[in-house]
């Protein structure tokens, strides 16, 4: 019993490291940091990391984008859409991804934007997937307006998002 308040007293120790590293340590302790959150699965990562997504780094900020998905909180969804915005291209990128991981549907606007508009082919790529991940009728009506799109590569993102979808549709009835 002792061995077991022994573990989970380093576990929270060790947890809470990574919180002052995401907020204090230098770029390659934050980013890892950012990273490692992630895998914990504890929400009360969630605060830090939405602080971490307007780190002056790219590296910390897409990081915390990603980890904020495997989170799955929806609290984070309105931060990973204003990050959709940004003008680098990681950050967009981990933006999509966190919006994939939570699956919220206020996600599937901007991510349908962003597969319309975003001047980087692999973030349309990337957005593709996600709304299929994402899920529901808005998410494949907004793929299904893209299934003639001109770039190859967006093409095929769209055509197997949208198999995939059907696929999980016929899954479920």
């Amino acid at each position: 019993m002792a061995e077991m308040d022994e573990e989970g007293t380093r576990k929270e120790e060790l947890f809470f490291q990574l919180i002052t590293l995401l907020q204090t340590g230098t770029l390659n302790f934050r980013w890892r940091a950012a990273e490692a959150l992630g895998k914990e699965r504890d929400l009360r990562a969630v605060g830090p990391l939405i602080e971490a997504l307007s780190d002056e780094y790219v590296d910390v900020s897409w990081l915390a984008a990603k980890s904020l998905g495997k989170l799955g909180d929806p609290e984070a969804v309105p931060h990973l859409i204003k990050l959709l915005q940004h003008e680098d291209k990681w950050n967009r990128l981990g933006a999509v991804e966190g919006l994939a991981g939570i699956g919220d549907e206020r996600g599937v606007e901007p991510l349908a934007d962003l597969l319309k508009n975003d001047p980087e082919r692999k973030v349309r790529k990337e957005a593709a997937k996600a709304l299929s991940r994402v899920g529901g009728d808005a998410a494949f009506k907004a793929l299904e307006m893209m299934k003639d799109e001109e770039d190859e590569v967006v093409r095929k993102a769209v055509l197997d998002a949208l198999k995939m979808m059907k696929a999980n549709k016929s899954k479920k009835e």
